[in-house]
């Protein structure tokens, strides 16, 4: 596994000992990228199930201004951080040891600075709460406007392609892993910007 692009391509990053994670493969990683990015103006990324912290890395490396990862796993974390020590991105980043929701309620009490633009889930896929944890992150004002929300699972499941304000723009298979992107769709735009 390496950083695909950007400030921090071609850094090699480790994996989680055990077998407890799934890294997305280069080849997933560089067709999200290319569905989502390529590259950035800044935002703030959540990487919500982090594993190793590849997909918030590789966003950082390509031009978002700061990353919250968050897993429950502790081999997770120390990897997360050994990792971006290793592309030199500490600075811009946050690392927390908690279960999703709740560390969803704790960023929601951290006040407006964290406002997530691009949010990646990518949990067990034995857990198929995604959707709930958007709707979550939704009702807690986490989710800044047109805000893009990848969520990795399993091929043979499907989330609804439409909920709440979510709407999915696109589903890609690879062979047992489905990316489904899901364009935020805020209700509160300024006046003149409906579309």
């Amino acid at each position: 596994m390496r950083v695909i692009s950007g400030t921090a391509k071609g850094r090699h990053l480790k994996a989680v000992p055990g077998m407890g994670t799934r890294p997305t493969t280069d080849k997933v990683k560089e067709a999200i990228f290319s569905m989502i990015g390529p590259y950035f103006d800044g935002g703030i990324v959540l990487d919500l199930f982090a594993g190793t912290g590849g997909l918030g890395i590789e966003a950082l490396s390509r031009g978002m201004d700061r990353a919250v990862f968050v897993d429950m796993d502790k081999k997770s974390i120390d990897v997360v951080r050994e990792n971006l020590a290793a592309c030199r991105l500490e600075q811009e980043a946050e690392v927390y040891r908690n279960e999703a929701e709740r560390a969803l309620k704790v960023l929601a009490k951290k006040e407006s600075e964290n406002r997530f633009a691009l949010v990646f889930l990518d949990p067990p896929y034995r857990m198929k709460t995604a959707d709930k944890l958007m709707g979550e992150m939704h009702s807690l004002g986490l989710l800044a406007p047109e805000a893009v929300v990848l969520v990795e699972h399993a091929s043979d499941f499907r989330y609804p392609e439409a909920f709440g304000p979510f709407v999915c723009r696109k589903l890609a298979l690879y062979g047992e892993t489905a990316v489904a992107i899901y364009d935020y769709q805020h209700e509160d735009l300024p006046q003149g910007m409906e579309s």
